[in-house]
């Protein structure tokens, strides 16, 4: 075996790691992995890696593992000294600004000029979308981001529920009633695959999701003020299912405004999920939402409503 360059990616960053030995396991990889990050091999969680049809193992050998050199695995796992203050409120945190993202009440025409609605067309006839449970006549369409959105992607932990949003379980179930369930993350399908598995959302008996999207389904526009801008177009999924989904029946949740910019009436800009340690006992965006979800089931067309202002629809809740 000649030289193998893993690239790892952890808390929001890349990391080249450089197996050397034939004989080299998966054991071996970590105290690599250890080297460059700091997190102890006990505390790695490599995710997707299989040796043939299985799971590996710390004995599996790095060569027989599922990715090849120049590949990129994704970890999970907190150095000890960030173990040890997790609990500590921060001093001085800034606010995290996504500076690409729309500020609220901006509006910007876009969504109606033909060189967009051209890339929506291609991307109908070109992005293939694996169906994992068909759509069900007659159910609306939740569209589902995923950082931010149920999963803290940028904090560190040892295992992904320690950053999955409460409650997700729950509101997915219950959003199931009524809805069909779609994810939609600018990422890559393969993380997307990794992600909700790890989550145990792919395969939770209480709901199902109907399929999956990522960034190959996105466009790109451009606006005078803010350059190019990568947005998700709901249109890819009407185009793609015409007797089931329309404007009428559908709603977005993100957590960055720009991604329904091509849809502003059908979408909805949810509270960003961050510093899961921290929020994960205080936050009950998803119970809140849930409630929002159940009573506009019964309405003939969501695109007439004004979802920045779902709160209204729940004032009489005390405690939140």
């Amino acid at each position: 075996m000649t030289s193998i360059t893993f690239t790892i990616k952890w808390s929001g960053a890349e990391y080249a790691v450089d197996v050397t030995s034939p004989d080299a396991t998966v054991a071996d990889l970590k105290r690599l992995i250890q080297d460059k990050t700091g997190v102890r091999p006990d505390r790695q969680k490599l995710l997707g890696l299989k040796a043939g049809t299985r799971s590996a193992t710390d004995e599996s050998r790095v060569s027989d593992l599922n990715i090849k050199s120049g590949g990129k695995i994704m970890m999970m796992g907190s150095r000890e000294e960030d173990i040890a203050v997790v609990s500590k409120e921060p001093e001085d945190l800034p606010e995290v600004i996504n500076d690409l993202d729309i500020p609220e009440g901006v509006e910007l025409p876009v969504a109606q000029r033909e060189e967009y609605l051209a890339k929506i067309d291609k991307r109908v006839r070109e992005v293939k979308i694996d169906i994992l449970n068909e759509p069900r006549p007659g159910k609306k369409l939740l569209v589902l981001d995923i950082d931010y959105t149920p999963f803290d992607h940028r904090s560190v932990a040892e295992h992904p529920h320690q950053l999955m949003r409460p409650y997700l379980h729950e509101f997915l179930t219950s959003t199931y009633e009524d809805y069909d369930i779609v994810i939609w993350s600018a990422t890559s399908m393969k993380w997307i695959e990794v992600k909700m598995r790890q989550l145990g959302v792919t395969t939770n008996p209480n709901y199902k999701i109907t399929f999956m999207l990522d960034s190959l389904a996105m466009i790109s526009v451009h606006t005078q003020e803010y350059g190019y801008l990568d947005v998700k177009p709901l249109g890819v999924i009407w185009g793609k299912f015409p007797d089931v989904y329309t404007s009428k029946n559908t709603i977005m949740f993100d957590d960055i405004r720009r991604n329904f910019l091509m849809n502003p009436q059908n979408g909805l800009r949810i509270k960003a999920f961050r510093e899961a340690a921290k929020n994960m006992h205080k936050d009950r965006e998803l119970l809140r939402l849930s409630r929002y979800l159940k009573i506009i089931a019964g309405y003939d067309d969501l695109s007439q409503l004004n979802h920045r202002h779902w709160k209204t629809f729940i004032k009489d809740d005390d405690n939140d």
